[in-house]
């Protein structure tokens, strides 16, 4: 196979995260009707905590499943981003999202320490995301806080 390199500008690489994010909010559905796993080169790694490194589309779609099987509903709040561009492949997102785990709802800054605040590191080259490592709080809930004395306080 050859190696091939489309020019890509930041916007194009922003709206290939964006169509990922929204797919999210969609039970992985993207805005044409595919699935989230198109989105990705089949080589691509995903980064979830608590689950690890998906090394291919297989992996991903399991990471994707295992996770997305703990989720009722998720929205991403678009018009809050904040969106840092490195000049090359890699982008970032930082932002704040709400929805319903199985074991309770979530909503960024309620508690101000719970989660709901998230930031997503893409690597997106030839209109497929390359890499994606989520940095956020898997415990939706917010269950986990009897190991945190801060919390009681």
């Amino acid at each position: 196979m050859a190696l091939t390199r489309q020019t890509m500008t930041d916007e194009q690489r922003k709206s290939v995260a964006l169509e990922y994010l929204k797919a999210f909010d969609k039970a992985g559905v993207t805005s044409d009707g595919g699935s989230i796993l198109d989105l990705f080169a089949e080589d691509a790694q995903v980064y979830f905590p608590k689950w690890g490194l998906a090394d291919g589309k297989e992996a991903i779609g399991r990471l994707f499943g295992d996770v997305g099987g703990t989720l009722k509903s998720i929205v991403h709040h678009y018009a809050a981003f904040n969106w840092v561009f490195s000049g090359g492949d890699v982008i970032v997102c930082e932002g704040t999202s709400h929805g319903e785990h199985k074991d309770g709802p979530w909503r960024a800054g309620v508690p101000d320490w719970g989660a709901g605040r998230w930031c997503d590191v893409f690597e997106i080259r030839d209109w497929k995301i390359q890499r994606c490592f989520i940095y956020l709080d898997p415990d939706y809930a917010g269950k986990d806080s009897a190991r945190y004395p801060w919390l009681g306080r």
